[in-house]
């Protein structure tokens, strides 16, 4: 019997967070749903240096964090752009894929890892229940098309990826498949917020994750408090604040996209295993 090996990679450097909490709840869910058996370990790996070993893992989820995407001369720096190098040349090579889920963080550093824009720090902190636009490629992505459009996601990034480097982006397959909210009176790039940049790798720049009890939590702290008024107004704020746990919001885009994810990435992991 095929055992399905899933890795959490925890980019929050010691630091008590939401999304990891969100990303083992979906995980455990998978797990108790799923018809085989999963097994699920966490690796800490900006404050542990813990980096899995890719030959031992079938799925990969690479959560959010604080802190600059561009190195800092750290350790775990490089252990995690070797991973992502290692896992890119066994799908290119191995019939036996192997799937990853890039959030925020991540998907910032992997961006920068493979030179595919301009990841640079925002004029302000943005935090909120943010809109977010499927591009024509996302309409057509399993993973996006059941939401609507335009769907809403938590937002929490003091960062952008803005210049999008296309030539680099269509030489390695990749397609973007989401931008941020249209702001016709600010002139400011559109931030990208989704690239599909393998059929097994997938990243977004917002929090697929976040549940309505994670984002009150996440409230209480000053920074994202005072960030969300910024962004919308006292106000919106509150009206905000009161559509949380609207089932058409985050509540849906939580239920749809990592779960997923998974069940694809399991369901094509059993088919090749069974032809293997």
């Amino acid at each position: 019997m095929k055992v399905i090996k899933l890795a959490l990679l925890d980019m929050n450097n010691n630091r008590a967070n939401q999304g990891m909490r969100n990303i083992k709840e979906i995980s455990q869910q998978f797990k108790e749903t799923w018809s085989e058996s999963v097994e699920i370990t966490v690796f800490d790996v900006r404050y542990k240096n813990e980096v899995p070993n890719v030959d031992d893992f079938d799925i990969f989820i690479s959560s959010g964090g604080p802190g600059n995407p561009h190195r800092e001369g750290y350790e775990w720096e490089q252990k995690f752009a070797d991973f992502l190098d290692t896992l890119w040349n066994h799908n290119k090579n191995s019939e036996q894929k192997k799937f990853c889920f890039l959030i925020c963080h991540s998907f910032q550093m992997a961006s920068i890892h493979w030179n595919l824009g301009n990841i640079c720090k925002r004029k302000s902190y943005s935090f909120g229940v943010m809109p977010i636009h499927k591009t024509e490629d996302g309409e057509e992505d399993f993973l996006l098309k059941n939401l609507p459009e335009p769907f809403y996601a938590v937002d929490s990034r003091a960062f952008q990826f803005i210049e999008p480097n296309q030539k680099t982006l269509d030489e390695m397959g990749m397609k973007i498949v989401a931008l941020e909210k249209v702001r016709p009176h600010i002139h400011l790039e559109r931030a990208v917020m989704a690239i599909r940049f393998s059929d097994e790798i997938f990243g977004t720049q917002f929090h697929p994750e976040a549940d309505p009890k994670g984002m009150l939590e996440n409230l209480k702290e000053d920074k994202n408090r005072e960030a969300m008024i910024e962004n919308f107004g006292v106000e919106k704020y509150l009206e905000t604040v009161d559509r949380i746990d609207d089932p058409d919001k985050i509540v849906l885009t939580q239920q749809q996209i990592l779960p997923r994810f998974l069940a694809n990435a399991a369901e094509q992991i059993m088919k090749e295993y069974e032809m293997a």
